[in-house]
């Protein structure tokens, strides 16, 4: 059966074109251009890999204990068993049904040469089904211990061998790409074994050409104004975005405050960090966003009233339509690519996994702004 744009060229080829064909041709003009629009972005989600218990790398053996005391943040998964099949399975599933199109999962290297915490992305490549969500890894690299360049070619070797090959693996202009979680750290780094960022970062690339890929882009986290920090392209970094921000970069809060005391605070000072991003920093600008700051579970922020920063998925909402209009604003310089903190950081208080107090909202929120089910 042709479908009514079919009918409607058919008809066009006809000596009149009727109203109702008018009314037709307006239709499918909308409903294209809205299936384009939504297909554009391009909207990733941190995965915090904290939910197994006795596991190396973990900063608490049993950590659903921490998480019980606010039972407003158990999971509609009940207080799952992270790196299980069926729960990797069921969470990729809502990610494509609500618009998740990648995840990156949180990845820790030990000095001794092996990952950490890599239950949860297993489970992604075990997973037969990964529902159309590609997948990346952010280097949890905010760490005083110095990396020897032998660890760094181990690292470099190893991330191409076990993740990179894969077709659903995350590329940004034909290259796979990793997330660092500290920028400054990785260029301190590498000052300390006598090479510069742009350096070690070129060793990476030439290691992922010769196992065969066409190289790497690395994504450095960083905010604005950090000290002695180069943010153009002469540093090797393909572009720049960050896990999570706490504070504006262009003024303070009302009595000089660093860090936000409410989501309104905290939405204005993303905001604020991506302009002075776009404007000072090369490369691509990942645009990040969260659902809020609340870091109680894990002990408390400094300024306790920055624990207040907790969204509403109306705020929630408004935030990700500014997140929207940034990369509306900024396609050459975004790509229209998003990430958000987070899809389980219930120690921090930055979710948008379903819980069983809050439901699918949040999730709803990202389908409505960003469009869902995108396969």
């Amino acid at each position: 059966m042709n479908s009514p744009c079919a009918n409607l060229r058919q008809a066009r080829q006809g000596r009149r074109l009727f109203s109702i064909a008018g009314r037709l041709l307006a239709w499918c003009s909308v409903a294209l251009s809205l299936s384009v629009q939504a297909a554009d972005y391009q909207i990733g989600v941190y995965y915090f890999p904290g939910w197994k218990d006795n596991q190396m790398g973990s900063a608490y053996t049993l950590p659903w204990e921490k998480i019980k005391p606010f039972p407003e943040r158990e999971p509609v998964l009940g207080w799952y068993r992270e790196g299980d099949d069926s729960v990797m399975n069921q969470q990729l599933g809502w990610m494509q049904k609500y618009g998740i199109d990648y995840v990156v999962f949180d990845w820790l290297w030990g000095r001794d040469n092996k990952p950490h915490l890599d239950h949860a992305v297993n489970a992604y490549l075990r997973t037969p089904d990964h529902h159309g969500v590609k997948f990346s890894i952010m280097w949890a690299n905010h760490t005083d211990y110095i990396f020897s360049r032998d660890q760094f070619e181990a690292l470099f070797h190893f991330w191409a061998q076990r993740y990179m090959f894969r077709p659903d693996y995350l590329r940004m202009d034909g290259k796979p790409v990793v997330f660092i979680f500290s920028a400054d750290v990785l260029n301190k780094n590498a000052q300390k074994i006598g090479m510069t960022s742009a350096e070690l970062i070129a060793m990476a690339d030439r290691i992922f050409k010769d196992e065969g890929l066409e190289g790497i882009s690395f994504i450095g986290g960083i905010g604005a104004l950090s000290p002695g920090f180069d943010y153009s392209a002469r540093t090797g970094y393909s572009g720049f975005s960050a896990y999570n921000f706490h504070g504006p970069a262009s003024f303070r809060f009302a009595r000089g405050r660093a860090m936000s005391h409410s989501y309104t605070e905290l939405d204005q000072s993303y905001q604020d960090q991506w302009k002075w991003m776009l404007s000072h920093a090369d490369g691509t600008f990942i645009v990040p966003m969260s659902s809020g700051w609340d870091k109680r579970p894990w002990g408390g922020s400094k300024d306790a009233d920055h624990d207040n920063s907790v969204s509403t998925p109306t705020e929630f909402e408004a935030h990700l339509q500014a997140a929207r209009d940034t990369m509306n604003a900024n396609p050459g310089k975004t790509k229209k690519m998003g990430v958000i903190c987070c899809w389980n950081e219930y120690g921090e208080g930055s979710y948008i996994e379903p819980t069983r107090q809050q439901g699918f909202s949040y999730l709803e929120k990202v389908k409505k702004v960003f469009g869902g089910d995108k396969r």
